[in-house]
């Protein structure tokens, strides 16, 4: 990621603080909207999940100028989802959801640029989870 994109993905992601409730919220129902075979790898009540979810997000873009530092904690969340159920073919809906989300939050400030750092983001951790998952099946 360059540092532009860096800056991008931060500067939006303050604006979704705020609204970090009403994210979750659309993020999840739109996750199970696109992908419903996957509403089974979650508990029924979703308080603290969602709250784990934009905690996840807040220490990931807070950190991605050193991306390195939060490295271990990706990895280990990427072995972690594995006893989950979660397989690669799951990341996708996952980061369409998470895209999706953060247009709805971000309405005219969600450009073609904010799209692509965040794009970037969401490949780049879901590439060291599913690589950190393989390590853990294999």
């Amino acid at each position: 990621m360059t540092p532009e994109q860096v800056k991008l993905v931060q500067d939006s992601f303050k604006k979704v603080v705020p609204i970090a409730g009403t994210a979750a919220d659309l993020f999840y129902d739109r996750l199970f909207t696109i992908a419903p075979e996957v509403r089974s790898l979650f508990p029924s009540d979703l308080t603290e999940q969602k709250k784990k979810l934009m905690q996840m997000l807040a220490t990931a873009v807070t950190n991605l100028h050193q991306v390195e530092t939060i490295l271990p904690a990706v990895e280990a969340l990427g072995r972690r989802h594995v006893s989950y159920g979660v397989t690669p073919k799951h990341y996708e809906p996952v980061g369409a959801a998470l895209l999706w989300t953060l247009e709805q939050g971000l309405g005219a400030e969600f450009t073609p640029p904010v799209k692509d750092a965040w794009t970037e983001t969401y490949m780049t951790v879901a590439g060291v989870m599913t690589k950190a998952a393989a390590t853990a099946t294999a």
